[in-house]
């Protein structure tokens, strides 16, 4: 699911900033109601979903087509400083 649109990362965001609160006060727990962890969950999907589509398109577009051939000259090191 690779999307070339703007993914909406707002409420990534606003859980990192929620988390970093709840460290600084020393909380032990954070909240949130049913419609932001909705929302968190499909910014996470998209945003992973996009990640493994650009994935796998650089694994095809990196794809070897064929053999490699490798040249390896052995000179003893005689031209090694």
């Amino acid at each position: 699911m690779q999307t070339k649109e703007a993914i909406n990362t707002i409420p990534i965001q606003k859980f990192i900033q929620q988390v970093k609160i709840a460290d600084s006060g020393q909380h032990k727990e954070i909240r949130m109601n049913i419609q932001e962890a909705k929302n968190l969950m499909f910014s996470l999907s998209t945003v992973i979903a996009n990640t493994q589509g650009r994935l796998e398109q650089l694994i095809v577009d990196n794809k070897s087509t064929g053999e490699e051939t490798v040249t390896i000259a052995m000179d003893g090191g005689s031209e090694w400083k």
